[in-house]
């Protein structure tokens, strides 16, 4: 997995409950700021459905899993130390939460939607705290972060634009590099930023506060997660935040519901799949009445008015439309769609829109890519040249000078 999705937020939030339910594991939670110091990282899933089904036929997924034609995809969560005002001056667990930051391409700000946390992750009576203030200060604390790596030397070393006709991209980049940040990323935040590039040796500190803000939108964007929306308090908050926020994309979450529906499915008493707007009883013998009701409860007022718990949504959103990922599946044998083994469409990758056949033998394994002859399309049987650019759910069989994936 060559990219990450970051879980972030002030303590408390329900940032560890969040990756507890996507991940299935048993990071530590709790009510009182500061419960992670290191990064949880765990292994999430998004979900996509699987090429089996355009074929009819069964597939033994090795690298991934199919539940009912729908292919669940690996990809790496990471669930950063709690942040608080003043981060970026290493408040806090700022230094470690910003390091951790680097790492990903992608956020989720996992928002407790109920009011119900104060700024530093104090319990408050639900209601009394306005979860606005919480995107206004992780924006800004995003952006503080990135300011001050630019600011560092920025006389000195943008006088290299004027006396040596250095780019300004070039200098960006480099001052960048540390944080995963793209030529493409600053080009555009450039372009969006508004600022004019010709004379950039003379902005002023407003002039780079502005670039810094505009990176932070192309470069590590923010998908806000309303969490606890189960709370009485909670849908009312919701509505404020998309009204504050136009440009965000604001996602009603109960991880909690889908810790529980989790639980229950791996224990075989329901039937639940990550993303699904409803679950199937299957054992009503290992259910009480008031487990029956609860779940009836968790069916009327959260699945059927939000679409799901929206844990799933989230992540698929996150890899699918902001970082433009597709499925693409290797094979060895085009018309068995299988691997050297005999397994049906075993693999299936994760790879950038614009995404070309030599380039995706490259994901494989770097031998493929520099003995690459051509591909075979196992849709259609033609054959694909070095250039061609993938599609959603391609499958590419590899054709090298090392044989054939």
């Amino acid at each position: 997995m060559g990219f990450s999705v970051g879980i972030v937020g002030k303590p408390s939030c329900g940032k560890t409950s969040f990756t507890n339910a996507a991940c299935m594991t048993d990071f530590k939670v709790g009510s009182y700021p500061f419960t992670t110091i290191e990064a949880n990282v765990g292994v999430a899933h998004v979900r996509s459905q699987c090429a089996c089904r355009d074929f009819d036929i069964q597939d033994n997924p090795q690298n991934s899993v199919c539940i009912d034609s729908i292919r669940l995809i690996p990809i790496k969560l990471i669930d950063v130390a709690g942040l608080v005002p003043g981060a970026h001056t290493g408040r806090g667990m700022g230094n470690q939460f910003l390091d951790d930051l680097r790492q990903a391409d992608v956020l989720i700000h996992i928002v407790d939607i109920s009011g119900a946390l104060d700024a530093e992750g104090q319990e408050v009576s639900a209601g009394t705290y306005d979860p606005v203030n919480d995107v206004k200060f992780l924006e800004e604390e995003i952006t503080e972060w990135i300011l001050a790596i630019i600011q560092k030397d920025w006389r000195r070393m943008s006088g290299r634009i004027r006396t040596e006709g250095t780019k300004i991209d070039d200098l960006l980049l480099e001052k960048l590099s540390g944080l995963k940040v793209s030529r493409g990323q600053i080009l555009r935040a450039l372009r969006d930023s508004g600022l004019k590039t010709e004379g950039s040796d003379k902005w002023t500190d407003e002039d780079l506060r502005q670039f810094a803000h505009t990176l932070q939108r192309v470069a590590k964007p923010i998908i806000i997660a309303a969490n606890k929306i189960d709370r009485p308090t909670s849908p009312d908050n919701l509505q404020k935040l998309r009204d504050t926020f136009p440009d965000y994309l604001v996602i009603p979450v109960s991880a909690l519901t889908e810790k529980v529906l989790r639980n229950l499915d791996q224990k075989g008493v329901i039937r639940y799949i990550p993303g699904d707007t409803d679950f199937e009883i299957t054992d009503p013998s290992k259910l009480s009445e008031g487990e029956i009701a609860q779940l009836d409860k968790i069916r009327d007022q959260i699945l059927n008015v939000y679409d799901g718990t929206g844990v799933q949504q989230l992540l698929n959103t996150a890899v699918f439309d902001y970082l433009h990922m597709i499925t693409v599946y290797p094979v060895h044998d085009a018309n068995t769609l299988s691997d050297s083994e005999g397994n049906v469409l075993p693999d299936v990758y994760l790879v950038p829109e614009g995404t070309t056949s030599k380039e995706f033998a490259g994901v494989i394994h770097t031998d493929l890519m520099e003995s690459f002859i051509h591909a075979i399309d196992a849709r259609t049987k033609m054959r694909i040249s070095d250039k061609h650019v993938l599609k959603d759910r391609d499958i590419i069989r590899i054709v090298s000078a090392k044989g054939s994936k």
